[in-house]
């Protein structure tokens, strides 16, 4: 039995090694978000990168603080969509028209959070990944990825903390079909 878990412990010591060298996981830089999304894309370092499966098939997908003055320029070009949760939870769907809405505080212009659900073995690394989503007009000074209750199901969703006096938070879900915000109130200190 003792040899049995050694010689196991052996295969498993020899192989790791050789199955990581296969997959070199890209490192999350203003270089990879412009690779994957544009040039005019730019990461917002305080706030990174985050993994979760945000569309519930069971694959690992990427979500990245980022600003771009225009994401509507690349979309084409980096095949990805440019979607507004946050209007359109209030009525107004259109990025093309919420786009033009200038955000009152400098520091807040031109925040976007990129997501890439993931496809296959390699998830949000593969060269050619499910989906690529540019959310913009979200307002945050911090994301963060954590689970969320709905109805009688639990999905990933982006949780968005904003700076200001109410500390208010929000969150961004894929219902299957599309990115939803829901406010999710404030927490007074």
């Amino acid at each position: 039995m003792r040899t049995r878990i050694l010689l196991l412990a052996f295969v498993v010591a020899v192989a790791l090694p050789t199955l990581s060298q296969g997959q070199t996981t890209p490192k999350i830089d203003n270089d990879f978000v412009q690779r994957t999304f544009g040039k005019d894309f730019t990461l917002v370092q305080e706030v990174g990168g985050m993994v979760g499966d945000m569309d519930g098939d069971g694959v690992e997908d990427l979500v990245v603080a980022a600003r771009c003055k225009n994401p509507l320029l690349d979309e084409a070009e980096h095949n990805y969509t440019v979607i507004d949760p946050y209007y359109t939870f209030f009525g107004y769907g259109d990025p093309k028209v919420t786009m033009t809405f200038v955000e009152e505080t400098p520091a807040k212009r031109g925040l976007v959070v990129l997501i890439i659900h993931g496809a296959g073995p390699d998830a949000w690394r593969s060269e050619t990944p499910k989906a690529k989503y540019v959310v913009i007009n979200l307002p945050y000074r911090t994301l963060s990825v954590r689970k969320m209750k709905l109805k009688k199901k639990t999905v990933q969703a982006i949780y968005a903390e904003e700076s200001n006096e109410l500390n208010e938070t929000s969150a961004v879900f894929f219902d299957g079909k599309n990115y939803k915000y829901v406010p999710m109130g404030s927490s007074m200190e």
